[in-house]
């Protein structure tokens, strides 16, 4: 029977369950998305392309990714979704096919002062608890080696009620053992505050003496409850407080002061200062209120804890001579090693495991960290590599991986492995969905959708679905541009000067000598990891005249939009005050101009508790953010609202000429349009921009600062392969100028266009740190003597 049944020439039906085989969006319609209709294969890679800003997010993130959370936290009993983070359906009329979505996007890891690699991952926990049992001296459980944990002392009696009238007293002692350091709270570097940079003693209060940013003399939650606590004397100047007041108004504990009827918390300045400030990690702050700690707040490495976080006790318990702080403290590559050479059956499941965890940053390309590097030092490209570790070995199948711009901050040498994982994530039965620009990426993909044709509301479109040969046939912007090559300069500029560093031992430099030509285009490259940040920005001496543009992101909320991160709002406001003969304050939706009912939010948010939330459009003053009777005034015709609406490049023109022709507003303008950010519309919401808009955005508002020296930080990231060549405009009118400008690139075409090439290497971490070769582009591609030298080669095609 079964012999008939094998020889039987019709093969049988195919299965129902295996005929959905393919993602299905129809009528997505988020941000910038005009009804968009697509299939993606599953269990395949697709490579989604296109300009920045042609909407790739919004249709991977914004609604693949963000329905399948959405979904999944659906299945939850409505007790725990009471707990979840609630999720609005996104704007899309059918998504059939999904699977679960583990996304690993760009986004920084948490820049809490806390936060390392270690943490991070599980590489500390697992080292934790290896320590506990084979650490010599025993000191405790894993809680013992943790710098986040205090060691806690309590004692006290309470009674138990035994029935019947009936108590009996029982004593208690309780003691946990933590390792964190007690001088700097497990932080690793204490702080010293400048009391000149916070007030200026010879005033009184009542005078303005505080030079703190954000503290306004009629602010009711910060001055004026020192003015009128009655703990002070408003009028007397601080100098000449006596010793008790000093220490009121300096050190007191926390107390309750009535201003006004109102019930307020006095704190001592020192103390609110710190709770306010240096409880947030510096590189999360805004960039005026690092400037003000940077200047009122000294950092010094913990003289206790020499900077390892951890209490003597925990240092001192080790393994083969190691403690956890030194472990902590090495390279992983070699910590992974050393992990290699321990062997001891009562753990060997746990070493197995670390072993994996800490072979799996090799294998990425993040070797060269070290567990006790702050989360908050990373940058994008490797933040997304760091979240990448926990799905490597996962036994997970059928899932939906989303990546975004997975290649960023890797050298070309480095992509290769990258795609290696994406290919084996894929070949494991994984759906693969990737944002990205690099050619040598898109050229592993199994099917590319390609979004377009232009950014903002002239994107939003598919312009193509097919293979990748069919992309480069096809009559589309990235198709046109796939095989681009840049040229390696004939000709190259002169240096009128030399940045001068000596001595540079930043993180992993080995004692850098060199000298930076000024006054031309120098890109510093080399492997992720070989130094070249510690070289630029570590390194640079102070008082150089040097503009920094890093990647750090933009700290803004939804109420943030392009027009007053740039200071653009001020000249606007002034301009329609001036005409209207009323005062600034009302073109503002932040103050007295907003919308009473939304609070010049535009849209009312409703919390629905364990339901998702929902935003709707203002009714009062349909979206627009402003009172009905602020809309009343115009400037050239427009109101506020309209001007907000505007897209750059319209604005560029409104305020170039004509009655509301505005010098001040349109020199902003015109550095936004020379970024390549024409189509933003003033008001959009920081919150929706892309990684690369973000960065774009910094530029601009950088580019009227005096410094003569401009640093930037991969400026091609999130650049799509058209926009590449305009960027190389903006550099060379720069240089042009007369600034020079000093760029961390791994963009061959950025390197061709370089007039001086600094590489670093050979490898990354301590194999690397020192210059391989300094020249022009045309010397490196004929030597070939560093890998650089070989990509560079054969990509300019020599």
């Amino acid at each position: 029977m079964s012999m008939a049944k094998r020889t039987d020439p019709q093969s049988p039906a195919p299965h129902t369950a295996d005929s959905h085989d393919l993602i299905r969006v129809h009528g997505a319609r988020v941000n910038n998305l005009k009804d968009v209709s697509i299939e993606i294969p599953k269990r395949r890679l697709t490579v989604f392309t296109g300009v920045s800003g042609s909407g790739k997010s919004s249709l991977v993130f914004g609604t693949i990714a963000a329905e399948s959370q959405r979904l999944i936290n659906e299945t939850y009993s409505a007790f725990v979704q009471g707990f979840m983070p609630t999720l609005a359906r996104p704007e899309v009329d059918v998504l059939d096919g999904l699977t679960t979505v583990i996304t690993v996007d760009q986004q920084r890891l948490g820049a809490d002062p806390r936060s390392t690699v270690g943490t991070a991952t599980d590489a500390n926990a697992m080292l934790r608890i290896l320590f506990s049992r084979l650490g010599k001296p025993y000191i405790g459980s894993p809680q013992a080696f943790s710098f986040n944990v205090a060691s806690v002392q309590a004692s006290g009696a309470f009674k138990v009620d035994r029935g019947a009238d009936r108590t009996k007293t029982v004593k208690r002692t309780f003691t946990r053992t933590g390792g964190m350091c007690t001088r700097c709270e497990g932080r690793g570097t204490v702080s010293d505050i400048d009391l000149t940079q916070l007030y200026d003693d010879s005033k009184s209060l009542s005078e303005g003496a505080f030079t703190i940013p954000g503290w306004k003399s009629d602010s009711f939650w910060t001055v004026r409850v020192y003015a009128e606590s009655g703990l002070l004397d408003p009028d007397k100047p601080i100098r000449k407080f006596t010793k008790k007041e000093m220490q009121d108004f300096l050190y007191r504990e926390p107390t309750k002061v009535k201003v006004e009827g109102v019930n307020l918390t006095y704190e001592g300045l020192i103390p609110k200062i710190q709770k306010s400030f240096l409880s947030k990690d510096k590189e999360a702050l805004q960039p005026h209120i690092r400037e003000f700690v940077e200047r009122a707040v000294t950092f010094t490495t913990c003289p206790d804890c020499e900077g390892s976080r951890l209490s003597a006790e925990a240092r001192s318990s080790k393994i083969e001579k190691l403690s956890i702080a030194d472990t902590c403290a090495m390279q992983i590559s070699d910590l992974a090693e050393w992990v290699r050479g321990l062997d001891d059956p009562s753990v060997a499941p746990l070493l197995a495991a670390l072993q994996r965890t800490l072979d799996s940053f090799v294998e990425i390309g993040l070797g060269y960290l070290s567990l006790d590097r702050p989360s908050g030092t990373l940058s994008g490209g490797e933040a997304q590599r760091v979240k990448m570790i926990r799905h490597l070995g996962s036994a997970l199948t059928d899932v939906t991986y989303v990546f975004d711009e997975p290649t960023i901050g890797l050298h070309p040498h480095d992509i290769q492995r990258m795609n290696d994982l994406l290919l084996r994530l894929r070949d494991k039965g994984n759906t693969v969905l990737v944002v990205e620009h690099k050619p040598q990426t898109i050229a592993i993909a199994d099917h590319v959708v390609d979004l377009g044709p232009g950014a903002g509301a002239a994107g939003g479109t598919v312009c193509f679905e097919g293979t990748v040969e069919g992309l480069r046939a096809g009559d589309t912007v990235t198709g046109r541009h796939l095989d681009d090559r840049a040229a390696v300069k004939d000709t190259v500029r002169s240096p009128t000067g030399a940045l001068e560093i000596r001595g540079a031992s930043a993180h992993n430099l080995q004692g850098v000598d060199i000298d930076i030509p000024l006054g031309v285009l120098t890109v510093v490259t080399g492997v992720a990891g070989s130094g070249k940040s510690s070289l630029v920005h570590g390194s640079v001496p102070a008082g150089a005249d040097v503009v920094s543009v890093d990647q750090g992101a933009i700290r803004g909320s939804r109420r943030s939009n392009p027009a007053t991160y740039t200071g653009l709002l001020d000249p606007i406001r002034k301009a329609f005050a001036k005409a209207n003969g009323v005062k600034p304050a009302l073109f503002s939706p932040n103050s007295e101009g907003a919308c009473p009912t939304c609070n010049g939010a535009g849209v009312i948010y409703t919390d629905l508790a364990m339901m998702a939330g929902v935003a709707t459009t203002c009714e009062e003053c349909e979206g627009k953010r402003f009172q009905a009777s602020v809309l009343d005034y115009r400037f050239g015709g427009r109101d506020i609202s309209e001007v907000l609406a505007m897209s750059v490049t319209e604005a560029e023109e409104f305020f170039g000429a004509g009655e509301a022709r505005t010098p001040a507003a349109h020199r902003i303008l015109e550095r936004l349009a020379d970024v390549g950010l024409g189509y933003l519309s003033l008001g959009q919401p920081l919150t929706t921009l892309s990684g690369g808009e973000r960065q774009r955005l910094k530029l601009a508002t950088h580019m009227a600062d005096k410094g003569g020296v401009y640093v930037l930080d991969e400026p091609t990231t999130g650049l799509h392969l058209a926009d590449v060549e305009q960027l190389l405009g903006l550099l060379d009118r720069l240089v042009d100028s007369g600034k020079s400008v000093i760029v961390v690139e791994h963009h061959q075409a950025v390197m061709a266009h370089a007039d001086w090439i600094i590489d670093l290497g050979p490898g990354a971490g301590h194999d690397g740190g020192r210059i391989v070769f300094e020249g022009t582009p045309a010397a490196l591609v004929a030597a070939r003597s560093t890998l650089t030298g070989e990509h560079l080669a054969a990509y300019v095609g020599s």
